[in-house]
């Protein structure tokens, strides 16, 4: 029996604003699209904390035995700055600025793309469509569109009609929960509004003028596509007009989604997405993270240490097990201390598994209590990861079970005392929760394998302290260790340390 069963998923729909239990469209299977990154610039950690969202919900579901098939797309036309119908495409204005072709712009940033999320041990997604690819599918989505009443074209643009969808579907707002009434008394005036029937009307096509670098021809003309049209085409073409699960930042939510909702309907008749899933923003010490404040850093800032609010720099599995112990959906602020707390507690986990994987079963007399009490540890982490993923619980979780297994590992509990079914399910499955699904994996520096080294050394020190019954050495060596933070343990295999 698949996994998915013991442990049925819930899932926050940002849509219905209601948790759910996840029923896919189709038993075993799952389709998730995510909003991949616009390629003009270098991945922020407000990416990388969106990105970490769909990774651990991508690697829970292969876990639970779905089959998935995780589209993540590449943005590389279409988004003008300012996410606004008129003005320079971003890429394109990037490119303008640094002399470079377009693709050349969209080619390095992918690729510094690609490599962040492979230093935070990111999974790679099942398909990664980039829009200039699907120019195709795109101009084919339009007609569609146009066929059914929903857009219209003037000078070479095609807009999409939001008054006139509204009063056929009645859903736009819906996602983001906007009123229309209010948003067009909102709208400012734009260049090129009065091309546009409402203030509110989006752009799916837009006619380029000699100096636009990026443009296609088609049957209104030589342009290029709207920036929220091509999710819309993306998504259906690898996934079908409906699929199960659609991510992104919370700051995507209006217009970008809103608008996706609206085109695929207007298109093909039916909701496309039926969970809809938001992560929450950064935060700096309180503040909003922005370049204009001077708080944003990139990945290397933090791996390096080198940012003026930074005291030193992290690893990136500490950034990522610090991302991972606040819920997806509530708002994460980035401090030296809750950094400095993370390192701590990451460094804990990695100390009893690797205490766990020198384990070796032993019988003896059994402890009911302890077998039930791993058990519930055990259960709790994967309900708590069921429960619209809470990885902030799951930890909580594993950190009881770190005591129980350094308890073990100093010899204050056997092995024995618990039955061999549950010992090799811990031995398993702790591994799993960390490794597999919160793709924490180990990390071995010069640094650390020298300090290994020194610490064996002392040991064997203190051991033969020991032997000449040289006691004042010998707790010399343990009291000062401790002092440092480091503990040691003795146990029947001998003395092992762990860093707290």
């Amino acid at each position: 029996m698949a996994r998915y069963q013991d442990y049925p998923l819930s899932i926050y729909n940002s849509y219905n604003r209601e948790k759910e239990i996840f029923t896919p469209l189709h038993e075993g299977h799952v389709g998730m699209y995510v909003c991949g990154p616009t390629v003009y610039s270098n991945v922020h950690l407000g990416n990388v904390r969106t990105f970490l969202t769909f990774d651990v919900l991508y690697r829970y579901l292969i876990h639970l035995g779905y089959k998935v098939r995780y589209v993540r797309n590449i943005t590389d036309v279409g988004h003008l700055v300012d996410d606004v119908d008129e003005g320079e495409d971003k890429i394109a204005k990037k490119a303008r600025l640094d002399n470079l072709e377009p693709m050349e712009v969209v080619q390095m940033y992918t690729n510094d793309f690609h490599n962040t999320l492979a230093l935070f041990n990111f999974l790679s997604p099942s398909i990664e469509p980039t829009a200039t690819g699907h120019i195709i599918e795109q101009i084919q989505m339009i007609e569609q569109i146009l066929n059914n009443g929903f857009a219209y074209e003037v000078n070479g643009s095609v807009y999409f009609d939001v008054p006139k969808y509204q009063e056929a579907k009645g859903n736009y707002g819906q996602l983001s929960g906007r009123v229309l009434e209010d948003l067009i008394s909102n709208t400012r005036e734009l260049d090129g509004q009065d091309e546009k029937r409402s203030p509110l009307d989006f752009a799916i096509w837009k006619n380029a003028d000699e100096r636009h670098i990026m443009k296609w021809p088609s049957s209104w003309g030589i342009g290029f596509p709207g920036w929220h049209l091509e999710c819309s085409a993306m998504s259906t073409k690898y996934l079908g007009k409906e699929f199960d699960i659609h991510g992104g930042g919370m700051d995507l939510k209006f217009p970008h989604h809103e608008c996706e909702i609206a085109q695929s309907v207007a298109a093909d008749g039916v909701a496309p997405v039926h969970y809809w899933m938001h992560s929450n923003m950064l935060t700096v010490n309180g503040q909003k993270m922005s370049k204009s404040l001077g708080n944003s850093f990139s990945p290397s800032e933090l791996m390096t240490g080198n940012h003026h609010l930074l005291k030193k720099g992290y690893s990136p599995m500490t950034v990522r097990f610090f991302m991972l112990q606040s819920h997806y959906s509530s708002t994460l602020d980035f401090s030296n201390d809750a950094l400095d707390a993370a390192e701590k507690g990451f460094r804990r986990l990695n100390n009893a598994r690797k205490s766990l994987a020198k384990l070796s079963y032993l019988s003896g007399p059994m402890d009911e209590a302890l077998n039930k009490e791993i058990q519930s540890s055990l259960n709790s982490a994967y309900l708590n990861l069921s429960d619209d993923l809470n990885t902030a619980k799951a930890i909580a979780n594993l950190f009881d079970l770190a005591t129980r297994i350094n308890s073990m590992a100093g010899g204050k509990l056997k092995p024995g005392a618990l039955s061999e079914g549950t010992f090799n399910r811990l031995k398993q499955e702790y591994e799993q929760i960390i490794n597999d699904i919160l793709g924490l994996r180990l990390e071995e520096s010069d640094e650390s394998g020298m300090m290994d080294g020194l610490m064996h050394l002392l040991i064997d020190i203190r051991q033969q302290a020991r032997k000449n019954k040289d006691f004042a050495t010998s707790d010399q060596i343990r009291d000062t260790l401790s002092a440092l933070g480091v503990q040691l343990k003795d146990g029947p295999e001998g003395t092992s340390y762990s860093i707290e």
